[in-house]
């Protein structure tokens, strides 16, 4: 059985108001549409619905039931059309991030901040973890939008924008300053701790592919999970680390470490913003999707 909906809606107005020309005024039909309407559904469902009296309708013992259960559908479609609404003007919706660790802390936080700030009502939900656990969970539909580094891998259900690209560098502390003006190869790094992030993480699988193109095998004295770390510990001079400059610029600024002079150049990385086809994003992840774009927020 196929009924229209605009029957039900009918059938639920006259049920309602208990008479067909309040019904009908309610929502701009003329009366005789909605009798002939209400016909049309008795027809369908091969049951009377309403007794006609002097004063309007009354509901049957089949209208009651149908009635009890088209008002809880119109009541939830009533509300879902007010969720929209919210949501079309951010009064109202959850805005859901998946970020590396890198991305939170050094490029997001300023952008959600002012995010907040636009749009208070919108809940946020961010998640932290790898880039791998960000693609997974944009595939999930368990996020809006993910801000990873690149490299993704190729996938036609990922859309994927470039925001900032990252630059990769070698730094080394003070112990080393007597390799400050000395060209080295990545070869020549082999001869020196290395510091850099454990393997399986996206970064460390790029490194690898680096040093693998020049013949090389990656073999670091410490690994690590997280890249704000390396830093902190070529600060300690506990060895040589590989890093993008964004993350080690504060202490290169203040004369704690320096950037080596590598001859092999780092391929370039992006910062990007990626999001599934299959799940187009809210009116909130569309704000801050256009948000992410405006260079002039400070970082």
């Amino acid at each position: 059985m196929s009924v229209s909906y605009d029957y039900y809606k009918i059938f639920y107005y006259v049920a309602k108001y208990r008479n067909i020309t309040a019904a009908a005024n309610a929502l701009f039909l003329s009366q005789p549409t909605v009798s002939r309407t209400i016909q049309n559904l008795e027809t369908e469902l091969g049951c009377q619905l309403f007794i006609r009296s002097k004063k309007g309708v009354v509901l049957t013992p089949e209208g009651e039931i149908l009635y009890r259960y088209v008002s809880r559908a119109h009541r939830s479609i009533t509300q879902a059309e007010e969720a929209l609404t919210e949501a079309r003007s951010l009064n109202k919706g959850v805005l859901r991030i998946a970020a590396t660790e890198m991305t939170m802390q050094n490029f997001l936080m300023p952008y959600l901040k002012r995010y907040h700030s636009l749009y208070p009502s919108i809940k946020l939900e961010i998640s932290n973890g790898t880039t791998s656990e960000g693609l997974l969970m944009l595939g999930s539909n368990l996020a809006d939008l993910a801000v990873i580094t690149s490299p993704i891998p190729e996938n036609d259900q990922l859309l994927v924008q470039k925001l900032r690209p990252i630059n990769d560098v070698c730094i080394a502390g003070k112990q080393y300053e007597h390799l400050k003006e000395r060209p080295l190869s990545l070869a020549d790094l082999g001869q020196y701790p290395l510091i850099c992030l454990k393997k399986g993480l996206t970064t460390r699988i790029f490194l690898d592919h680096v040093f693998e193109s020049c013949g090389l095998l990656l073999d670091p004295d410490i690994e690590i999970a997280s890249s704000e770390l390396i830093t902190p510990m070529v600060v300690l001079n506990m060895g040589i680390g590989i890093v993008p400059l964004r993350l080690a610029r504060p202490e290169i600024e203040k004369g704690n470490v320096f950037c080596l002079s590598i001859k092999e150049k780092f391929p370039p990385r992006d910062l990007c913003l990626v999001s599934h086809v299959e799940y187009p994003p809210s009116a909130a992840a569309r704000k801050f999707e256009d948000l992410l774009m405006d260079d002039s927020i400070s970082e």
